[in-house]
């Protein structure tokens, strides 16, 4: 145990919360808790082996402005970022960590409100002057400094009577030393008069001319950098130009377009084979080709294509690394590095071997395709089939028409380059009416996918049917180019759809600083939860946005459990043309309980102008826990995949090559409803998510109001209520902040937020801690009792 207490450096109430003392921090496996000496500064947390590196080897940081603080129990607690970095610390005794904590808690208050203030004075800076002010600023500065020059010319004057004056005092004129002492002083007094007035003119220039430098400082500098990023876009848009122009002209002869390559292999990128796909804000465009099929769903003949296999280090590998290596990352963080192999597979579809299971292929084809209304009965499907279901209710279909507001993007857009979008506030104009909370439930859409999955007995083929639900998240993103609404701290979402779709969903806003939503969905046969936060960045020309957190189903039959993390999303054109939106990166699904070993790895194929290959493809490929490659998946994200099963194997284990069967549609989109381009491109089930419902909890997002405004046409009206809650709620944070400072100040522990339908636990087989349900919503809404419901709207 940490044999030094805490020691607090910076006076109660007041400066920047700072501690130092010994800790120990989980490393390894092997090595366990070591103890180590943590300094907690200026809201950053890091930690040293000894007292004597703190000037020169800093083992590891985490900053606090985002971070999740959650307490394990009497002496352990977990500081996560979210992301890659989460240390596991235990204190000495209770009271030792409990100061900690507190002081953490403080900490990153001070760090949010800090960022803040910044965050509205670059926004501040960033508003272009107008020329009126400029004058006025440039007019205020001139007549100060003609006021200075008016009290020099004055002190000039002065200053030579009065040393005429002295020169008279010494000589012997006949005059009185009384009258000459009396010139002298009054000569005296005229000059510190003066001299007051030019050091107070002095000093109203120089406050004047502080406060005008800094703030035109920084606009230069803001300046200097949107001009450097223009330049970098134009420079991008004219290569592109050019090679779109040496494409048109290749066109006009009558020659093929420039390939990475001449042969016939399906390369997820255009680098070497050993390059590995990363989502880097450097990464514009890839070229690949084609692979043999076309959207009309035939079978190719033959094709490869590039997988990347993630390899978990062994724990013996990671103790060979030095913990002076990690840098800022956290000596845990060590454990959990892969190492990237390459595979190239080849692809040959065999003719279908009868096995006497065509009509339950086709089964699984209509189940697959199958609209709501041709679903099994509710009393096959709903959850707890036991139980006496209500008939389906009416929904609607559609949703009014999206008024014209025309307002240009960019106009707004052009002040957050570089920044993390999900803290700027953005009009409704760029939204859409639903909430962040009811696009995590549209992943639901195809929920009867599940369904056929937790009936298949082969590990395998239920892997194969999971990768093509996962895929079916994605199937209207590449139209659906609004902004959900950002969800407020307690926000809620219920969508019970036992009636009809046999499942019902929980989604809660369960963290503000880092936002973090938590969802849970629950089917007659399978049982979903997730934990979505995210970090997106605008980078002049697109916008990406990188999933954070992640998302995990069970079968309880089978035991099998399965979990996953979602692809980057980049949507283009921010500048000019046409918004776009493009899915790339790859998705590992990993099997854990019963199912542990099987693995499907998904490529989400990046768009590229060159390429002939059919674009937003995926490809895939099922392997067993003996690494054995069982189904392949392929397919695009916006119209439909198919999965066919391997027969046989041939080839390296650098270059398998799988000879597979006929291929068969686990997933196919449903056509877009008529005119849905009128309302937001949202399809039937998206329509109905926003419907107004009774008896659901006051802070559902049906009854916020400046989204239920925003579906009405109301925008101006949504605009102002959109202000107004923001504001509440940054009020009572304000108010969480100062009780948690004077709690700190007086020496006692306080709690931190809770949210109302979930909580944290840690993650079976795992050091990471998630939010789970508590399984008492539809308790409360079968009672109606919200008592403990925030007022949130």
């Amino acid at each position: 145990m940490a044999d030094a207490a805490a020691k607090p450096a910076a006076e109660k109430g007041g400066g920047d919360p700072q501690m130092k003392g010994w800790l120990l921090k989980w490393t390894n496996y092997i090595k366990g808790y070591q103890r180590r000496w943590f300094v907690l500064s200026k809201g950053v947390l890091s930690y040293y082996r000894n007292q004597s590196e703190i000037n020169h080897t800093c083992r590891g940081t985490i900053s606090l402005h985002g971070a999740l603080i959650h307490t394990v129990d009497s002496c352990t607690f977990v500081i996560s970022n979210g992301g890659t970095q989460t240390f596991h610390i235990k204190a000495a005794n209770e009271v030792e960590r409990q100061s900690w904590v507190t002081s953490l808690e403080l900490a990153k208050v001070k760090a949010i409100r800090a960022i803040e203030s910044e965050e509205e004075e670059a926004e501040e800076t960033a508003q272009v002057v107008p020329s009126q002010e400029i004058n006025t600023v440039v007019r205020d500065l001139t007549e100060r400094l003609e006021n200075m020059r008016t009290c020099y010319d004055l002190i000039t004057k002065h200053g030579a009577a009065l040393q005429r004056a002295l020169n008279d005092l010494e000589s012997n004129e006949e005059e009185s030393l009384a009258s000459r002492t009396k010139i002298v002083n009054e000569r005296a007094t005229l000059f510190r008069i003066t001299s007051n007035a030019m050091i107070n003119a002095g000093n109203d220039y120089l406050r004047s001319a502080e406060s005008q430098g800094h703030k035109w400082s920084k606009m230069l500098h803001h300046e200097r950098e949107q001009r450097q990023r223009l330049e970098e876009i134009i420079e991008q848009m004219a290569k592109q130009q050019s090679q779109m122009e040496q494409a048109a002209v290749l066109v006009r002869r009558n020659k093929p377009l420039p390939l990475a390559s001449s042969s016939t292999t399906m390369s997820i990128n255009s680098g070497p084979p050993g390059t590995n796909l990363t989502s880097d804000d450097e990464t514009e465009f890839f070229d690949a080709e084609e692979y043999g099929y076309g959207r009309t769903g035939e079978s190719p003949i033959d094709g490869t294509f590039i997988l990347k296999l993630n390899k978990r280090r062994s724990s013996s590998e990671d103790h060979v690394g030095s913990e002076g290596q990690t840098g800022s990352s956290s000596e845990s963080d060590e454990q959990k590095r892969t190492i990237k192999t390459v595979q190239q597979v080849c692809l040959i579809s065999a003719v279908r071997v009868a096995s006497g299971d065509d009509d339950e292929a086709d089964k699984v084809d209509r189940v697959a395709n199958a609209n709501p209304d041709d679903l099994p009965s509710n009393s096959s499907r709903a959850s707890g089939g036991s139980k006496k279901l209500l008939p389906a209710r009416n929904r609607r279909t559609s949703v009014p028409d999206k008024p014209n507001y025309p307002l240009s993007l960019w106009s707004i857009m052009k002040n957050c380059i570089g920044k993390d979008l999900s803290k700027i506030p953005m009009p409704v104009n760029f939204n859409e009416p639903l909430s962040l909370l009811q696009r995590l439930v549209e992943d639901y859409e195809y929920a009867e996918i599940l369904d056929h999955a937790a009936s298949c007995t082969d590990e395998s083929e239920q892997l194969a049917y999971l990768a093509a639900f996962t895929v079916s998240a994605y199937g209207t993103t590449a139209i659906r180019t609004g902004k959900p609404f950002n969800p407020l701290l307690g926000e809620t979402y219920e969508c019970d759809r036992t009636d009809d779709l046999g499942w019902r969903c929980l989604a809660e806003q369960v963290s503000h600083h880092p936002p973090v939503a938590a969802l849970h969905c629950e089917g007659k046969d399978w049982v979903c939860w997730q934990e979505f936060s995210m970090t997106s960045k605008f980078r002049g020309k697109y916008l990406q946005v990188n999933p954070l957190g992640g998302a995990y189903v069970l079968f309880p039959k089978s035991g099998n459990r399965y979990s996953w993390h979602k692809v980057t999303t980049t949507v283009n054109n921010i500048i000019v043309g046409k918004l776009w939106v493009d899915q790339h990166g790859t998705m590992e699904i990993e099997g854990t309980n019963a199912a542990h070993g099987n693995k499907c790895i998904l490529n989400y194929i990046p768009y590229s102008y060159f390429s002939r290959e059919v674009q937003r493809s995926v490809k895939g490929v099922v392997v067993n826990r003996n690494k054995e490659a069982k189904w392949v998946v392929r397919g695009t994200w916006d119209d439909k995949i198919e999965i066919a099963p391997v027969l046989h194997t041939s080839g390296t284990a650098e270059g398998p090559t799988y000879t597979t069967g006929e291929y068969k549609v686990a997933w196919k989109r449903r056509p877009a409803p008529p005119e849905s381009e009128k309302y937001y491109n949202f399809t039937t089930f998206a329509c109905q998510l926003n419907e107004p419902e009774e008896g659901v909890a006051p802070t559902d997002s049906r009854l916020r109001p400046d989204q239920r405004l925003m579906e009405e046409g109301a925008w101006e009206e949504s605009n102002k209520e959109k202000v107004r809650l923001e504001e509440k709620q940054r009020t009572a944070r304000r108010e969480r902040e100062t009780e948690a400072e004077q709690a700190a100040a007086e020496g006692r522990p306080y709690p931190v937020y809770e949210p109302m339908w979930f909580k944290r636990e840690k993650e079976e087989g795992s050091d990471n801690f998630v939010h789970v349900c508590k399984n008492t919503y539809w308790e409360a809404k079968a009672a109606q009792n919200w008592s403990g419901c925030p007022d949130i709207y």
